[in-house]
């Protein structure tokens, strides 16, 4: 409600209409043990009626909290990300704050600056899949509290799904139908993820006497499907493993384009189980997660963080169980 001057309802209006000080309706609001419960129910009454907002702002300057956590994800177009901004937005409600969410556009520059403009309005960052460098996220951790989704580094708090023994089970699923050549269609060349999951791939393949290559980067949308797939089906392999999801069904549908069969002449499998894969022509093999609870233990990490609860090194570095959701999109390697 805007008074006869067209402006909202200071803590001073409140006071003055109730007749009491102004630090007294500042902890009516912000610390109501601190005062008798008439004098509370007195001051949230005319609160109510001038129609009174507390600036969040202003009432984290005695507590410095604000009761807001923002998240930064690298690309809010990918559903990906969806279940991790559910999850971190179920758990910072049921804390009782509220969650904003800013989309960086696979920029690290976007990252680092809005956590420098934001630092002193926020409790907090949530940063999902970071392009940041290791060391310009250590130095912002040092400064600001900050907790990471699929990304680890040293000393950070984060959450991630399991993708070196995701990526495992990939190798271990195509070895057994038989396939003895792999290509990785590689996502964005600052992705921590890309080259963790290529050391993996590497390795494993090098165990079961499969022969893999790295191709790329690709931009992780389906729009990078079609030059993967070709980049795929010029290398000869009989299986691709894309980056993600998006990817992997922007390479379907170029290879159905091409009068490229799927699995038959080759098999292709994805990232995260993203809403869809199982929807796609053939339906796509993927390496599933909880990405949810990801997003909310990020959250409850955080606020731990903001709480002064202390935890052991191991524990402030969570790792979720991923698993291979095996569909039509991967077979018998072709003859």
């Amino acid at each position: 409600m805007l008074d006869d001057d067209g402006k909202r309802p200071t803590i001073y209006d409140v006071a003055k209409e109730a007749g009491v000080a102004a630090s007294t309706v500042s902890r009516a609001l912000a610390r109501p043990d601190r005062v008798n419960a008439r004098t509370r129910e007195h001051v949230l009454a005319v609160a109510t009626r001038l129609g009174y907002r507390a600036n969040p702002i202003a009432r984290a300057l005695p507590s410095g909290r604000t009761q807001t956590v923002a998240l930064f994800v690298s690309d809010v177009t990918n559903p990906h990300f969806f279940g991790i901004i559910r999850g971190a937005e179920q758990q910072t409600r049921a804390a009782g704050c509220t969650l904003i969410l800013g989309d960086t556009e696979e920029s690290p520059d976007l990252e680092s600056g809005n956590i420098e403009r934001l630092s002193g309005s926020v409790d907090g960052f949530v940063v999902a899949a970071s392009r940041m460098s290791d060391s310009r996220i250590k130095e912002l951790a040092s400064r600001h509290r900050l907790t990471l989704v699929s990304r680890q580094v040293d000393g950070v708090p984060s959450a991630i799904v399991d993708h070196e023994d995701g990526t495992r089970q990939i190798i271990e699923h195509l070895a057994s139908l038989g396939h003895t050549s792999v290509v990785y269609l590689a996502g964005p060349r600052r992705s921590w993820l890309a080259a963790k999951r290529w050391q993996v791939i590497r390795a494993t393949a090098r165990q079961f006497d499969m022969a893999a290559e790295r191709l790329g980067p690709f931009p992780p949308a389906v729009r990078g499907g079609a030059a993967a797939a070709d980049a795929a089906f010029g290398k000869g392999a009989t299986a691709a493993i894309a980056h993600n999801d998006l990817l992997a069904i922007g390479m379907l549908r170029r290879f159905a384009d091409r009068g490229v069969r799927v699995p038959d002449d080759i098999s292709v499998v994805g990232y995260d189980d993203i809403f869809g894969a199982d929807f796609c022509s053939p339906s796509l093999t993927t390496l599933a997660g909880q990405f949810e609870e990801a997003g909310r233990i990020a959250v409850d990490l955080l606020l731990g963080v903001r709480d002064g609860v202390r935890r052991s090194r191991s524990g402030s570095q969570v790792v979720l169980p991923s698993h291979l959701e095996i569909r039509a999109s991967t077979g018998p390697a072709p003859r």
